[in-house]
């Protein structure tokens, strides 16, 4: 598998994303007016993150191997029971292209009557659907991710998912659409490269913030920031035709510090290894809550 196919995957993904997310495009303006880059191609993508239903022929176990066969490889899990979810983290084949966040809710943790409504989406995929992709084919995978796996849900359905887990709700209708991408705000200008600045930057120009947990989400040791825009609400349609606005995506920025036995490092010769990798669950727990309405209701 060449890196060309995982670049075209990734293209496919980010030009849907960017369409279907006003913010990205707004974001990526602002920086290029205020000279901090001078294209999009110049932004580092510190992950991006994707959504999953953990129920028969689908969830983490299925979707993983999409990028596993693209050069990934499988990092550490992580639980948020609060939110009744599973994860893991991916580490991508370069240093150039993003790691991958895969979460996946525990379906049978949740009430019986919310199950049921799932499953009656979820029971119309009677086998693992990305057994019969053409893993080769960067254009047979953009299509799958951008594809119905089930039928289009009602709209009652979604409200009653949305009453247990927003989670839930949020998957059934936007399925494998990217969660969101990050921006890695270490790698900007001075004055720029630390959330506390580039959040300043953000609300300067109206973005509004993910605040649950604190605009800035810390890692337990101080070396991983994090921050997030709150979800647009976008207008979607059910079935029978029904129009509803629903959460859509968001954009995430993340300052990874240099970690101590590096710090006599320069500026210049500070690489990706030099600082703090992975995730922090605490941290991702509240990022999560971008799409939730506690946060929606604030933009």
């Amino acid at each position: 598998m060449t890196n060309t196919n995982l670049d075209n995957v990734l293209g496919g993904l980010m030009r849907r994303y960017t369409q279907r997310v006003p913010d990205v495009q707004k974001v990526i303006d602002e920086m290029v007016v205020a000279g901090l880059i001078h294209s999009a191609a110049e932004i580092e993508n510190d992950h991006i993150a994707f959504r999953t239903l953990g129920v028969p022929h689908l969830g983490i176990q299925s979707f993983e191997k999409i990028f596993l066969h693209l050069g990934y490889r499988k990092m550490e899990p992580y639980f948020f029971p609060a939110k009744k979810l599973d994860a893991y983290w991916y580490a991508p084949p370069t240093e150039k292209h993003p790691r991958i966040f895969v979460s996946e809710l525990r379906v049978k943790d949740l009430s019986p009557a919310t199950q049921a409504i799932i499953h009656r989406y979820t029971n119309e995929v009677t086998a693992d659907p990305v057994d019969s992709i053409d893993l080769n084919d960067p254009t047979a995978i953009d299509q799958f991710l951008h594809s119905g796996l089930w039928r289009l849900p009602t709209l009652e359905d979604y409200l009653a998912l949305n009453a247990e887990s927003e989670y839930a709700a949020w998957v059934i209708y936007n399925r494998y659409y990217l969660n969101h991408f990050t921006v890695s705000v270490h790698n900007l200008p001075t004055g720029y490269n630390t959330i506390a600045e580039f959040n300043q930057f953000l609300e300067q120009r109206g973005f509004t913030l993910n605040d649950a947990g604190g605009k800035i989400k810390t890692s337990g040791d101080g070396y991983l920031l994090q921050s997030s825009t709150v979800a647009e609400m976008i207008s979607a349609v059910f079935a029978a035709g029904i129009n509803y606005k629903i959460p859509g995506s968001y954009v995430e920025f993340a300052e990874r510090k240099v970690l101590p036995a590096y710090a006599s490092l320069g500026a210049g010769e500070i690489k990706r290894q030099h600082r703090r990798e992975g995730f922090e669950a605490a941290n991702a727990d509240k990022i999560f809550e971008s799409t939730y309405a506690s946060q929606t209701v604030k933009r």
